[in-house]
């Protein structure tokens, strides 16, 4: 198979479901031998902010230096994946206004179903005053206003969107069969 470079930006809600699909995504991709660069938010974090304030101008910083990595590795022929929940339409609206070939997902689910599955306890820490900015919670998440794709992670397993996006990126012409 050959691809096009792309960017693929994963949104929605902390535990969503983001990380976990753009995990299958992956796996599909270097089954079909398309080699591609994961940016996962909570492993950029532990590099780019080591102790995060998850303060607005870090927040601005993060998503735009993420945004800019991506950029530089789609140049270099590199296609990316972003995992980030990035709250603010803006910050996607950013990346996609300077990287070709750029599509925002929507990885969507309730907030039960956030707060149910939230493996890193951030909500739980919300709730107990330890965290104060959590999207969807605390602050506003902004849900995509017009998203190349809708994945709606209480109706589908994360094999399931990864499925649903692999097949958008074939009919879309991102991948084409050699």
């Amino acid at each position: 198979m050959t691809t096009k470079n792309f960017v693929l930006w994963l949104t929605g809600l902390p535990a969503s479901g983001k990380t976990s699909i753009a995990k299958e995504l992956v796996q599909i991709l270097k089954q079909k031998n398309i080699h591609c660069q994961l940016l996962d938010s909570d492993e950029m974090r532990q590099r780019l902010t080591p102790n995060p304030t998850y303060s607005e101008a870090e927040r601005e910083q993060f998503y735009r230096t993420l945004a800019y990595i991506a950029e530089l590795l789609t140049g270099n022929g590199v296609p990316v994946i972003i995992a980030a929940t990035g709250h603010k339409q803006h910050y996607r609206d950013a990346a996609r206004e300077h990287i070709a070939n750029f599509a925002e997902i929507y990885v969507k689910c309730s907030l039960a179903t956030a707060m149910a599955r939230d493996t890193k306890g951030i909500y739980q820490m919300a709730q107990e005053g330890k965290a104060t900015a959590v999207p969807g919670l605390q602050v506003p998440y902004e849900a995509p206003t017009s998203p190349e794709i809708i994945v709606d992670t209480d109706a589908h397993t994360a094999a399931e969107g990864a499925h649903i996006i692999f097949n958008h990126l074939t009919q879309q012409g991102m991948i084409k069969p050699q």
